[in-house]
């Protein structure tokens, strides 16, 4: 079985992540009109960072006494504490390694050898896999 193949790699062209120099208020319209629950961070070389999630975002505005959308608007995405950010995996792991990882996450971000984003693999997909090959 070929993780890479049979529409269970999806590449980083086909894939939302938001940029280092994202602000909150970016982030926050991103994440309400593709209703996503996790999105990778990438750098300005293309590397992946981390991730971000919607719980992260309402964390770090619940513990801000004074928030506000010039607050958001002024506030980069990297400055919000990560609760549990996703581990990225290499192109040439092992199948079990992406498989264990997905237990844990909604998506393996996958970068190469250089640690430049390259796409994802969502449990779902490994899921859908599973299911066609029985």
């Amino acid at each position: 079985m070929n993780i890479f193949g049979n529409d269970v790699f999806t590449a980083k062209s086909e894939t939302n992540y938001l940029t280092e120099d994202t602000t909150i208020r970016q982030a926050l319209e991103k994440f309400d009109y593709h209703k996503f629950s996790v999105v990778p961070i990438i750098d300005s070389e293309g590397a992946y960072v981390t991730t971000v999630s919607e719980g992260d975002i309402l964390r770090y505005i619940k513990n801000q006494a004074h928030f506000d959308i010039t607050q958001a608007e002024n506030t980069l995405i990297l400055q919000i504490e990560k609760y549990r950010p996703y581990k990225a995996c290499r192109h040439d792991v092992s199948e079990e390694e992406i498989y264990k990882l997905a237990l844990e996450q909604n998506f393996v971000p996958i970068v190469d050898d250089r640690g430049l984003f390259i796409g994802i693999i969502k449990r779902k997909n490994i899921l859908n896999l599973f299911i066609r090959k029985e």
